[in-house]
């Protein structure tokens, strides 16, 4: 494997990007802090195009492709939010996308990834073999894979994220992240510890899916057996990438899980007490805050990493 990325590459992907990508406000939430316990504000990645942080990797990989790397088309695999930023990407370079997303994924998300004009691949397709029906359409036509998470120019991207939060509240003590394959998580840590090393970041994943935490306790990769069943469907990874846990293990002071219970109850007091629409991944860092698994939190952004929730969900939520 080859050296992570560093705090000059997030600055770079952060020029790349710059005018492609919204630069989502911190808002501040007295209910969710005092409840809490901390002051906290709110990174409002649910704001971003294609609705979520990943436009921000998608784009810093496939902006630094040369042209003829471009014409030949991207591939991609993913059960949703990548799969959209990845189809948004090519339409921002002119360029065509090819998406194997698993039979099970969330029906708006493969609507939304079709409406980017994305041809999407979902015959066979689980979260075990996405990664490699990818691969098989990338030989087969010589289009370039953009990984969702183990990419080193993926997780710079996601780390300006992180580069934005220090920037805009340079106070901030403690930032806490969903976690799924570890690129965001990798990428904000990365950037605010290097900018201030004092910052203290977690990460946080649905309890059925532990992986990330097992991994950072054992100091090694550790992978599920299965997908996870969880609401947060974001997170049903396997196991995060090699690239971001070689930052996460040195960057990250630990991972905590929340239940679906938790995360609902999250959505809903986001939803009503901030007007925000947050689906369930992106909810994980307030539930982990309002269930009380953050120490000492002091001055603190919760990362809300996406907002392209199903109406049944969101409904489920109000009503929970």
């Amino acid at each position: 494997m080859s050296a992570p990325p560093t705090l000059a590459d997030v600055e770079a992907a952060a020029g790349r990007i710059a005018g492609q990508v919204h630069r989502t406000p911190l808002f501040s939430s007295a209910a969710i802090g005092s409840a809490s316990g901390c002051e906290l504000r709110l990174k409002a990645e649910c704001l971003q195009r294609a609705g979520a942080f990943k436009i921000r990797g998608a784009l810093s990989r496939v902006l630094a492709m040369t042209q003829a790397e471009r014409a030949r088309g991207l591939v991609a695999f993913s059960s949703g939010n990548h799969a959209q930023a990845v189809a948004l990407a090519a339409r921002i370079v002119g360029t065509t996308a090819t998406i194997a997303m698993p039979e099970d994924s969330m029906p708006h998300k493969i609507e939304a990834t079709r409406a980017y004009g994305a041809e999407v691949v979902q015959r066979g397709v689980t979260t075990a073999t996405r990664d490699s029906v990818a691969r098989e359409i990338a030989e087969r036509t010589g289009a370039t894979v953009i990984p969702p998470f183990d990419d080193f120019l993926v997780v710079a991207g996601q780390g300006t994220v992180g580069l934005e939060i220090v920037l805009d509240w340079p106070e901030v003590e403690t930032i806490v992240v969903p976690t799924g394959g570890g690129g965001l998580l990798a990428g904000v840590a990365l950037a605010a510890t290097s900018r201030n090393p004092n910052v203290r970041v977690y990460g946080v994943e649905p309890e059925a899916g532990d992986d990330a935490r097992r991994s950072l306790g054992e100091g090694r990769i550790v992978s599920l057996d299965r997908p996870p069943r969880t609401i947060a469907d974001g997170a049903r990874t396997l196991a995060i990438g090699e690239i971001p846990f070689a930052i996460i293990r040195q960057r990250v002071l630990g991972i905590v899980t929340v239940s679906d219970d938790a995360l609902l109850h999250a959505m809903k007091v986001l939803a009503l007490s901030c007007k925000l629409v947050v689906e369930p991944t992106g909810a994980l860092a307030v539930a982990a805050l309002i269930e009380g698994k953050i120490p000492k939190a002091g001055r603190t952004v919760a990362v809300l990493s996406g907002g392209n929730v199903a109406p049944e969900v969101l409904t489920r939520a109000l009503a929970s």
